[in-house]
C-alpha cells in the first residue's frame, strides 16, 4: 500500500485546473488523481494532453461532491493509507501534503486534518471555507477560527498552531483511508456542501479526532463551483445542515435545535422578502421542505447519541454573539 494520494474532484473545471494544477505538480510529494464527474467541457482531453502524469478516474454521471468522491475513492480502496482531498481551485505550497501526512503519522488518534486555508484573491486574509479550523455552536451553525459568518480575519500568524477542532474543510482534507471507509464515506444525499462536516461529526462520535495544522498553508479561490452568495448554495446549506443535525443529535435536543433554528431562519426568510430577495426566501423554505420530505432516506446510525460538544469552540450561540453582541472575530471569545 502506498502512503498517500492527492485526489481532486472535477466538473467542467478546465479553466480552473489550468490555473491551479501547476502548483500541485510542483509542490506535492504524493501521487495525484483527478476524479472527473462526467464533465461536458474539454477537461478530460486537457488533462490527458497537458498533465499526463496525473491519473484519471472518469465517472459516468455528475454525482456531486459527496457521491463523486465516494465513487472515485472506491477505485482507490486498499491502495493508499491516506487520501488528501483537494478542491480544484486550490493553490498549494511547498511540502503542504507531506507536512499533513507526517503529522497524522505522529498522531494516530486523529482521523483527519486540514491546513491553514487562506484566500487566493487576497492572501492577507483567511478563506471562507475552513480558515483556521472549524467548530459548531450549540445550534450546529459552523464557524471557523479566522472566519465567523461573512467576517474574515487577516492572517497574522495567530492560528499557526495545531489544535483539535470539530470539523475540517473539504477544500483541503487529509484523511486516513480506513477512517473514510469505516464511516461509509460521505453521505451522498448531501450532494454538495456540509458533507465533510457531517463526516467529521460521525468520526468524532466514533471516538476519533479531527485536527487543524497551521504549519501547512494553501490558498483557496472559492466559488468556482457555486457562488457563495447564490440562492442555491443557501438552499443546500439549510437542507444539509438540518440533515446533519438529524443524523447526529438525539431525542429532545434534536427537537429543540430544529425549533430554534426554524424561528431564526424563517425570520431571515421574511427579511429577504422585505428586501425584495424572493429567491433567497424561497431557498430557505425549500431547504426545510426538502429536509422534511427526505428525512427517512438519510443514512443514520442505529442509536443517535446526544450532540458531542467535546471539542466545541467558545461560541455557544453564534447568532446572538454575532448579530446582537457584534462579536465578529474569533479573538473576542
Amino acid at each position: 500500500m502506498k502512503k498517500a494520494a492527492i485526489v481532486i474532484l472535477n466538473y467542467n473545471g478546465r479553466q480552473v485546473m489550468s490555473t491551479f494544477l501547476p502548483s500541485v505538480q510542483q509542490n506535492s510529494k504524493f501521487d495525484c488523481w483527478v476524479i472527473d464527474n462526467a464533465s461536458t467541457d474539454d477537461s478530460v482531453d486537457f488533462l490527458k494532453a497537458d498533465f499526463p502524469g496525473i491519473q484519471l478516474i472518469s465517472l459516468q454521471s455528475n454525482f456531486g461532491y459527496a457521491g463523486g468522491y465516494n465513487w472515485g475513492l472506491e477505485e482507490l480502496r486498499g491502495k493508499y493509507e491516506y487520501f488528501i482531498l483537494l478542491n480544484s481551485d486550490v493553490e498549494v505550497t511547498a511540502d503542504w501534503d507531506a507536512t499533513m501526512v507526517d503529522w497524522l503519522d505522529q498522531h494516530p488518534d486523529f482521523a483527519a486534518i486540514q491546513p491553514k486555508i487562506l484566500s487566493w484573491q487576497d492572501r492577507r486574509f483567511f478563506d471562507y471555507a475552513g480558515a483556521g479550523g472549524g467548530y459548531l455552536d450549540d445550534l450546529a451553525y459552523p464557524y471557523c477560527r479566522g472566519r465567523i459568518w461573512d467576517t474574515l480575519e487577516e492572517d497574522h500568524g495567530q492560528y499557526n498552531n495545531a489544535v483539535e477542532v470539530d470539523w475540517a474543510s473539504g477544500a483541503c482534507l487529509a484523511i486516513r483511508s480506513t477512517d473514510f471507509f469505516d464511516q461509509g464515506g460521505f453521505d451522498a444525499h448531501f450532494f454538495a456542501h456540509m458533507e465533510e462536516i457531517d463526516l467529521c461529526w460521525r468520526l468524532r462520535r466514533s471516538g476519533r479526532k479531527i485536527g487543524y495544522l497551521g504549519e501547512a498553508t494553501v490558498f483557496h479561490q472559492g466559488g468556482a463551483t457555486l457562488d457563495r452568495s447564490s440562492p442555491n448554495k443557501l438552499y443546500l446549506n439549510i437542507r444539509n445542515n438540518l440533515s446533519m443535525i438529524y443524523k447526529n443529535v438525539a431525542g429532545m435536543r434534536f427537537f429543540g435545535i430544529i425549533v430554534a433554528k426554524g424561528i431564526l431562519e424563517m425570520a431571515a426568510a421574511l427579511g429577504y422578502l422585505i428586501k425584495g430577495k424572493k429567491d433567497f426566501a424561497l431557498a430557505v423554505w425549500r431547504g426545510y421542505a426538502d429536509f422534511f420530505e427526505r428525512m427517512d432516506q438519510l443514512d443514520k446510525p442505529t442509536k443517535k447519541p446526544e450532540m458531542d460538544n467535546s471539542t466545541a469552540g467558545p461560541i455557544r450561540f453564534l447568532f446572538w454573539n454575532y448579530m446582537v453582541l457584534r462579536k465578529r472575530t474569533f479573538d473576542r471569545f
